[in-house]
This record gives C-alpha cells, structure tokens and sequence, in this order.
C-alpha cells in the first residue's frame, strides 16, 4: 500500500503513553443473555474481540457505562500532526476513509459527511462506551463517533494470525468507518432497536449482517482506492482478503475449540466476510452493500 505524501487526517488523538485509567470492565453483553455462560463460550469471545474488535452487541448498544478514577488519566491527548511511522500511516489511511466517503456521501445524496474521530492509545482508555482496553482490538464507540485502535493488535494479529500487509490493516481501520458510516446515516439505530426484540439467535444473525455490512463499505472504500491507480495493488488485495478471512467466526471458533457453532456467530463465516468485503470492491456501490436485504 502506497501513501506517499497522502493528507494525515486532522482526526487523530494519540493518547499513547498516558497512564492507563482505573475501572472495571463490565457491562451487559446480550450475546450471552438467558443462559448460562460457559466458560467455553467466555474464552471464545474473549478471541473474537482479540481476533477483530468488539462484539458490536457491546460497543453498540448492550455495554453499561463504566465508573472509572477521573484522577488518573486524562480524557485527552495530543491532536498534531504525527511523527512516527506507525502513527503516520493510521492517520494517513483515516485521511483517505474521509476523502473518499465525503465523496460517496455527495453522491449518493446523503448530506454532509460528519468525519469520525480516531484515538490511539496504549493498554486502556476512556471512551463514552465505557473503558476500552487494547485486548478488544480495534472498536467504534457510536455514543461519541470515535474509532479507538492500540497498535499492538495489528503486532499480535500479525503473529498469532498471520495476519500482515498495510493494507490488511487498513481494512481494520476501513472497517471501523464502516460503522461510523452506519451510525451517522442512522442503520445502527435501526439494528439495535431490532436486536432489543429479538431472540438471542435472531440477535446474533443481525449482528453478523452489521459486522458483513461494515465488510462491505470498507470494500467500497477499497475499489476507490483501486482507481486511483498506484495506491493498492493485488497483493494488497490479497492481504485484505486473508485479513477477512482469518476473522471469521468459524475459523476462529476451529481454532480454538475444534468445531464452528453457526448460531453463535456475530462476525461472519470467513467465507461471507471475503464474500462482501469484495462485493463492495468489485462494485463499489452502497447499494451493494445492503446486507439485510435478504
């Protein structure tokens, strides 16, 4: 992935090197609501949101507040323009998601583009969502439009996955914005609500079509990039498409239990992640990207 002398996105807190802030990570998580919790089904989550974010049942709707010491850290970091490699390249590719999705909101007759936010930040820190903490990964929090990214999960997924390439990991931050897109044109809302009504394996299928959607807009985000000429090329497309699939939620339960259980996921199947991640690239059409279609 080649950014050159791209814009660095005038979004971006680093919040890296502040004391972590004191709390209790708690908070209902619906995906496990009226039953009872294995310790099998704990240790799965707990690998998804390593594998890739938050369950979005959480961070989108089901997770309380939490209380933490307002001494102990501050809320805010530094806003300037970035200096190491790392930093530099997050905030260039949070540059390109607002170039290009002003353009399609324009386009598609949506109204002004409302930019996230983007905080980086090492261990735990504060957000409107409650305490986040590196060991989630990646996550948006829609109560104060903010995409929060500790660095080290892309070092861990690299690792543990074999998950690499820079544009894999801009698919990660691609796909983020692709929940701001659904916060700030209202689908969110609409999925929380129906999640609200529903069974728990009704719950988790609208989960998994937000999480295919999200796919899906980074896709488009990507076939911009694609014509743009010398930004991405195919092996660029091919760490995307191996980020997608390591994600999976029967390739990470075969990993770590030895057999996937399908109503339980809230990610998508490896198969539907590629599946609509290159929907969106090949088509590059929001309309596309209409998961709940049927």
């Amino acid at each position: 992935m080649k950014l050159g002398g791209r814009r660095q996105s005038t979004n971006v807190e680093d919040r890296r090197g502040q004391r972590a802030p004191r709390g209790r990570v708690g908070g209902g998580i619906p995906i496990f609501r009226g039953g009872k919790i294995s310790m099998g089904a704990i240790v799965i989550a707990l690998i998804a949101w390593l594998a890739f974010g938050v369950n979005p049942l959480q961070f989108l709707g089901g997770m309380d507040i939490i209380e933490t010491d307002q001494s102990s850290v501050s809320t805010s970091g530094s806003t300037g323009q970035l200096t190491d490699a790392e930093g530099v390249f997050v905030s260039q590719v949070l540059g390109t998601t607002e170039d290009i999705w002003a353009e399609q909101f324009r386009l598609n007759g949506l109204g002004e583009y409302k930019e996230p936010r983007l905080v980086l930040y090492s261990g735990a820190t504060r957000t409107a969502c409650g305490l986040g903490q590196g060991a989630m990964g990646p996550f948006y929090c829609p109560s104060d439009f903010t995409i929060y990214l500790d660095l080290s999960f892309f070092r861990d997924t690299g690792r543990r996955m074999g998950v690499r390439g820079e544009f894999a990991q801009g698919y990660v931050i691609a796909h983020e914005v692709g929940h701001h897109v659904q916060r700030i044109t209202g689908i969110l809302e609409q999925t929380q609500r129906a999640q609200q009504r529903a069974s728990q394996r009704e719950a988790n299928q609208i989960s998994v079509l937000t999480e295919l959607q999200a796919d899906c807009l980074a896709g488009v985000w990507a076939h911009e990039l694609q014509k743009q000429g010398d930004t991405i090329d195919q092996k660029d497309i091919k760490d995307a498409m191996n980020a997608a699939a390591a994600v999976g939620d029967d390739r990470i339960q075969r990993n770590t239990q030895g057999y996937a259980v399908p109503d339980s996921f809230t990610h998508g199947s490896s198969e539907q992640r590629v599946r609509w991640f290159s929907r969106g690239l090949n088509t590059g059409s929001l309309e596309a990207c209409n998961t709940f279609s049927g």
